[in-house]
């Protein structure tokens, strides 16, 4: 009779605990899971991160009704399954217009210095706004977008909650933003063996690791660090001669000509095709062009050169490459519609 009066004392402790917010963890889930091995999460003074601004910029993202013809949105060039990558090498906009880029990976943006290819914005909070005047792209106005949002009660309301106003472009941009914000990918099979599962990875992803970070395959120059990039612009002689001047339309400098952002490789094996023009359908292709050094040019990187590298350690570098996938990432139901 003692146990089970104690036994519903306990019960009963703990459920006005529990009541209470007393000892039960009752702490919500983190906006963003960074792990300790990331840098803190970048986020701007201006865009503190909330709940109610992601929830507001992840609708936002998927609607296509910030296009022209309402067939667009964020998402259409930006997939979850190609770690919001675009698998087509030129994404198609409005009216079935063709781009002149390839749609990157959004993976961990919030910890770049500049974005797109030729660097030609220093924040996210801007990035959002060429997508949606890009003719090619969604071919709007900022302030037409702003119309449309500002006439559905349900966004009016979720811009109340989120930012204390109504629809604007300062506050459509940032709510866009605040949701890619928290794309980190953080959990690949490299990551995992970093932490110390050693099973993560077999051997020869182990060998193909130990080549990308030594001085025979030379990838660890540019793409290094957690997020495998340095940020730089680099011409890596994909062409003689370039059609797209690259880095050089923001700095209108020679030097910059056919100088493009140096990706980030996180989830590499599913952002296909590869390079800012999409013309190296797979990661056989790039390793290739890598190996036999480039075309040269005037601009061409002093890093590029011939890599002695045999099949074997080809095929083990690309083994490496694919450990780099984030399962959980591109599974992420956080990241949906």
């Amino acid at each position: 009779m003692h146990h089970i009066r104690l036994g519903l004392f306990l019960v009963l402790a703990s459920l006005l605990l529990a009541a209470c917010g007393g000892s039960v963890d009752s702490t919500p889930p983190p906006l963003v899971a960074v792990p300790g091995d990331f840098p803190a999460l970048p986020v701007p003074a201006g865009n503190a991160l909330t709940a109610d601004r992601i929830e507001l910029g992840r609708k936002l993202f998927f609607d296509k009704r910030l296009s022209r013809t309402g067939e667009v949105s964020c998402g259409s060039c930006h997939l979850q399954e190609h770690a919001f990558s675009d698998p087509s090498p030129l994404s198609i906009g409005v009216h079935g217009r063709r781009g002149t880029r390839n749609a990157p990976s959004l993976a961990n943006l919030a910890y770049n210095t500049s974005f797109f290819w030729d660097g030609g914005v220093p924040t996210l909070e801007q990035q959002v706004v060429v997508p949606i005047m890009n003719p090619l792209e969604m071919d709007m106005t900022v302030g037409e977008v702003v119309a449309i949002i500002a006439a559905d009660p349900g966004y009016t309301d979720l811009f109340r909650r989120a930012y204390d106003t109504l629809p604007s472009s300062a506050t459509l941009t940032r709510a866009i933003a605040s949701f890619v914000r928290t794309m980190v990918s953080s959990n690949s099979r490299y990551d995992r063996f970093g932490r110390g599962d050693k099973g993560a990875m077999n051997e020869q992803e182990q060998r193909g690791m130990r080549l990308f970070f030594g001085e025979k395959a030379d990838c660890f120059h540019c793409h290094l660090g957690f997020n495998f990039t340095n940020n730089s612009f680099r011409n890596n002689g994909l062409y003689a001669e370039y059609a797209d001047s690259g880095r050089m339309l923001v700095t209108e400098n020679p030097i910059d000509l056919g100088k493009f952002k140096v990706p980030s490789l996180r989830n590499v094996a599913l952002t296909a095709p590869y390079m800012h023009d999409g013309s190296l359908a797979t990661l056989e292709d790039v390793l290739a062009h890598y190996v036999a050094g480039g075309k040269v040019n005037m601009n061409i990187d002093p890093l590029m050169h011939p890599l002695n590298l045999d099949e074997q350690e080809q095929a083990d570098l690309i083994a490496f490459l694919k450990t780099l996938t984030d399962e959980e990432f591109i599974n992420n139901p956080r990241f949906r519609p």
